[in-house]
């Protein structure tokens, strides 16, 4: 039978590839407990899967003893009351609630324009810049900075310029510890945006102010706003920076529809310190229950910005 040919001679319907692994012998390739290589892979396998178990058990013993003691107290009161005198029943953490969330909010205010800022800057520097070095070299030592030390660092240069511990000392010394983390994922997340984006956006007359504000930052928001996200769940657990600025409070921080931020503030993670180490039982269940709202508040702030990040590597 003739085969069509074309112009240049070749064929119009090559003839089907041979197949590379006809008469192959993949018996070899059989997994057996026999040969050395596959037993040590089984092994390792099933001793890595065992201290992965083995990891979980105190984690999931903490996850229900949070969840079945401090379940107890969860009502409605317990986020409308103050807490009680020790020889009373009852009572609520309600101003520990709402003194954490005036705290951490201090410190959005404060950490995030500077970090977002310095990471704009970080991200825009040229590759021999000295200070953009030096300033990210500070950062990433300030990511392990021990929180007690932001505490005194805010105490000596707030509580005792001022005068008295305050809820605007305790958002000093929690952006303290956000600035970094912020400033980092940002600059990260503004790297991330393509550079022909920016050519565009230059190439269209927009300066560099115009370019980053309505180019870089809006493209990189996801990812800025995963960092804001993981310092906020670093600072909502601090206790040791609070201890020594905003100290602790038995009152609201709002009262007639005014914040008083230069007075002593109630927060959770001060407030479980203090209850679980006195002897009334009411006291103790209180500070169980304010254990379970804090690890809530941090596990919904972490799932916030997984799924950020998340979002921002699908797009």
């Amino acid at each position: 039978m003739d085969i069509a040919v074309g112009q240049q001679g070749l064929p119009l319907f090559p003839e089907p590839e041979l197949n590379p692994f006809e008469g192959v012998d993949f018996s070899d390739l059989e997994k057996s407990l026999r040969r050395p290589r596959t037993l040590a892979s089984v092994l390792l396998s099933g001793l890595a899967t065992a201290m992965t178990l083995f990891a979980l058990i105190p984690l999931s013993s903490v996850v229900w003893m949070l969840a079945w003691r401090g379940s107890r107290k969860l009502s409605l009161a317990l986020f409308t009351q103050l807490p009680p005198a020790p020889l009373e029943q009852g009572g609520g953490i309600g101003n520990a609630i709402l003194g954490t969330l005036v705290m951490i909010l201090l410190g959005t205010l404060i950490s995030v324009p500077i970090g977002i800022l310095s990471a704009v800057f970080l991200a825009q520097a040229k590759p021999g810049n000295r200070l953009a070095h030096i300033v990210r070299f500070a950062a990433k030592i300030l990511t392990g900075f021990p929180s007690i030390l932001a505490g005194v660092f805010a105490y000596g240069a707030v509580v005792l310029v001022t005068g008295g511990y305050s809820a605007i000392a305790g958002g000093i010394a929690v952006s303290i510890l956000m600035l970094p983390t912020i400033m980092l994922t940002a600059e990260d997340a503004i790297r991330m945006v393509p550079w022909k984006m920016q050519e565009a956006a230059i190439g269209m007359g927009a300066t560099t102010a115009q370019t980053v504000g309505m180019v870089l930052l809006p493209t990189a928001l996801p990812g800025i706003v995963t960092g804001v996200m993981l310092a906020l769940a670093r600072a909502a657990g601090e206790t040791a920076p609070l201890l020594f600025t905003a100290l602790f409070s038995s009152y609201w921080p709002i009262s007639r529809g005014h914040i008083h931020l230069m007075q002593p503030t109630a927060s959770l993670a001060v407030l479980i310190y203090n209850f679980a180490g006195m002897p009334f039982e009411n006291q103790v269940e209180l500070a169980w229950a304010a254990a379970l709202v804090l690890v809530l508040l941090v596990l919904v702030t972490n799932l916030v910005g997984q799924s950020l990040s998340r979002r921002q590597i699908t797009q």
